[in-house]
């Protein structure tokens, strides 16, 4: 199913603040393209920085009463917001297929698990708690309450264009947070559809606004020094992620960050290899290679190197390459031209270093911005695709000798968001678990996401977590009153 002419003209390509979709205050739009056929999709109005002022103002005006709103209220719309998704699943996944390029079944899979979040935190809504207990000294009774941090800003990337937006939107509509959100300029349609389900769904005027741009900063900037914000919640590039980190400590916001990662995947000797195969090609290969989770640096003890390597370059050989609304298409296209070239790049520099290409290695002959899947071998490493982060269907295998010199070789970079080993024993799982420098760990598995995990990095893989029962803590500030205890009376 690809977008339609009747399905484009019911899409939302305005602003929307305080509850109306309206033009940007430039008039002036920005084109979205689908990167299997290169055909412009829409033309959405272009964010200024006067709109972002209007969006935050309006995310400050509301806050005072969408904080007092009960927990049921908004767990109620959390809900309403997520059976409007899964009702319209097919519509979505023909939107995001279209902008994002991703496969249908792939894109019918990211609904399910981004509807999930709203799910998730339409439960956590009704649980944050607090705390009473007496101070030492038993002069004091110490009531500790939970309490919304404010208009929070939220900035999301491409790659899952609905996912991303309801694991922060659904946490911060849970914690009775307003927001101001902005999304990807090259995949913005999902994310206004979604702001559609959620004003269908019940959220109040002003609770969330959502402002695409073709120039991000210029938009980010002003929320990040209106005096408004309490808090940035970001997903992209740990570059992009500095930035905001500094303005963030110029005006005091809570910060919550999901950077880029650099994931390792390990497969020592005593593997299951069909399992690690299956794993490898989950870990690499979901969203083509276009996630902070992929399997970055593929790590094989000597003794099965070469066999895991045969058994996985057949597997990533057969995967069928097309537009992502053919039938049977496995592998759509990459997001723009910045990616094809950048995968391009790095093939180049390993196989002139040394590493050898078992499957792969070239764009087909077309329109759009295709990669096949590739396999490297004898990888080394100074070259640079091992120490930077992918984003693209190339798999890069290098052998190891020694566990110790395995969990060095993973550790050695800036990067920790998460790492995958596959073993059959479990003290090894164990140890590798707590050995490894990442906020995630798979074990004979490939996929680690999921709305009910607290997910997030360490290192330069960024700051706090989301989803999880300690998701919505990065949307609530703990406020502690004093109540004294009467003395008893003689």
């Amino acid at each position: 199913m690809t977008i339609t002419a009747p399905l484009l003209e019911e899409l939302q390509v305005d602003l929307f603040i305080d509850g109306q979709w309206t033009l940007s205050s430039s008039e002036k739009r920005f084109r979205v393209e689908n990167p299997a056929t290169l055909e412009t999709l829409a033309h959405v109005a272009d964010g200024t920085p006067e709109d972002a002022q209007r969006a935050i103002e309006a995310a400050g005006a509301a806050q005072a009463s969408w904080g007092k709103t009960s927990p049921r209220f908004r767990a109620d719309i959390l809900r309403k917001a997520y059976e409007l998704i899964l009702s319209r699943a097919e519509e979505l996944a023909a939107i995001m297929t279209s902008e994002m390029g991703k496969p249908l079944a792939e894109a019918k899979a990211e609904i399910s698990y981004g509807a999930e979040f709203f799910r998730w935190f339409s439960e956590e809504a009704a649980r944050i708690d607090g705390d009473t207990t007496t101070s030492v000294d038993g002069t004091n009774r110490i009531m500790v309450t939970k309490e919304p941090v404010g208009p929070s800003i939220l900035v999301t990337p491409w790659n899952f264009p609905l996912a991303m937006g309801t694991r922060k939107i659904g946490t911060a509509i849970a914690a009775g947070c307003t927001m101001v959100f902005k999304p990807a300029a090259l995949t913005p349609l999902t994310s206004l559809a979604l702001a559609a389900i959620l004003k269908e769904a019940g959220l109040p005027d002003g609770v969330l606004n959502v402002v695409p741009t073709s120039s991000s900063s210029s938009v980010v900037d002003v929320w990040m020094n209106s005096g408004i914000a309490r808090k940035i919640s970001f997903t992209g590039s740990t570059e992009v992620g500095k930035i905001l980190l500094r303005q963030a400590a110029e005006n005091i916001l809570r910060s919550s960050m999901e950077l880029g990662g650099n994931a390792p995947f390990i497969v020592l000797r005593d593997a299951d290899l069909d399992r690690a195969v299956e794993g490898a090609m989950a870990a690499k290969m979901r969203n083509m290679g276009e996630a902070c989770t992929a399997a970055n640096r593929i790590y094989v003890h000597r003794d099965i190197a070469d066999e895991f390597s045969r058994r996985f370059a057949e597997r990533m050989e057969a995967l069928v390459v097309g537009d992502g609304a053919s039938p049977g298409t496995q592998v759509g296209p990459l997001i723009d031209q910045n990616g094809v070239e950048k995968v391009e790049q790095l093939v180049k520099d390993a196989v002139a270093r040394g590493a050898k290409v078992l499957t792969g290695g070239f764009r087909p002959e077309g329109p759009g911005y295709f990669y096949k899947p590739t396999v490297l071998v004898d990888v080394p490493a100074d070259a640079e695709i091992s120490r930077t982060e992918i984003f693209g269907p190339v798999a890069p295998i290098t052998v190891f000798d020694t566990e110790d010199e395995v969990i060095h070789l993973a550790n050695d970079t800036e990067w920790g968001l998460v790492g995958y080993v596959f073993t059959q024993d479990l003290d090894k799982a164990a140890r590798f678990s707590a050995a490894l420098e990442v906020g995630m760990v798979g074990v004979n598995t490939g996929i680690v996401s999921n709305p009910a995990a607290p997910f997030g990095g360490v290192k330069q893989s960024g700051l706090g977590r989301e989803g999880g029962r300690v998701g919505i803590d990065e949307f609530l500030e703990y406020k502690y009153t004093a109540i004294p205890v009467p003395a008893p009376q003689a």
